[in-house]
């Protein structure tokens, strides 16, 4: 008997002092970098380049390493650039910001010297980069736009859903990204909110209706920022 415990006490210290071992010889490896979204294109031909100046995309950097094989969210480790600053700015956390000054479509890079894994272990020094493409619609209506006003539709609250605009002019309007239509400038639009993924419709802040009208109407009388609470 005294024989088997020793036999079983053996084979647990050698399964610790290979795993011990491989651990290692083979420390987590970044391998490549993945950005979403992969491609995000905002504006549209009647939105003057001004009116897109301050929208803000998050952008999420996503490692995947071996050793074993994972995927990790690694936006704030990550270095972000961006190819064309006066299109488009990006800080350290990741966030996006069109400029307004320029329209067209550029790279955005993240990357990420893989000098060491998580436990300090050196590893190969290589560097990993990922991209992402941005893009702004270019204005062709006459001028500055000073014949359209924007209505920026933006969201708040946990739940999520979209807005649709009466008459039409809003983009796809969907949580949690806001969006940008351009109106005649005196138009009374109407926006009605759709709840999705099981969420609720909370209020509205910015329209000329009462908050919980649902839809809301607002009349323009130059940019407005209307914002929609889903529950």
């Amino acid at each position: 008997m005294i024989r088997k415990w020793f036999s079983i006490v053996a084979l647990i210290t050698t399964a610790a002092l290979l795993l011990s071992i491989s651990s290692c010889a083979d420390p987590q490896e970044l391998v490549s970098i993945t950005i979403q979204p992969t491609n995000e294109t905002i504006g549209a031909s009647t939105i003057p380049l001004s009116v897109d100046a301050g929208y803000k995309v998050q952008l999420t950097a996503l490692g995947s390493y071996l050793h074993p094989p994972v995927t990790k969210n690694i936006t704030d480790e990550v270095t972000w650039l961006s190819s064309d600053l006066q299109m488009f700015t990006i800080d350290s956390s990741g966030v996006l910001t069109a400029t307004g000054r320029s329209c067209g479509s550029t790279q955005i890079a993240a990357s990420l010297q893989t000098n060491a894994d998580t436990s300090g272990v050196s590893s190969s020094g290589a560097v990993v980069t990922g991209y992402m493409t941005a893009a702004v619609t270019c204005f062709t209506g006459s001028g500055s736009g000073p014949d359209t006003d924007a209505l920026t539709v933006a969201f708040l609250g946990s739940g999520s859903g979209s807005v649709t605009s009466s008459p039409a002019g809003l983009p796809p309007c969907t949580s949690p990204t806001p969006c940008v239509g351009a109106f005649n400038p005196g138009s009374t639009i109407s926006l009605t909110a759709a709840p999705a993924n099981g969420s609720t419709f909370g209020n509205w802040v910015g329209c000329d209706s009462t908050s919980s009208t649902n839809p809301c109407t607002v009349t323009l009388t130059g940019n407005q920022t209307v914002t929609v609470t889903f529950d």
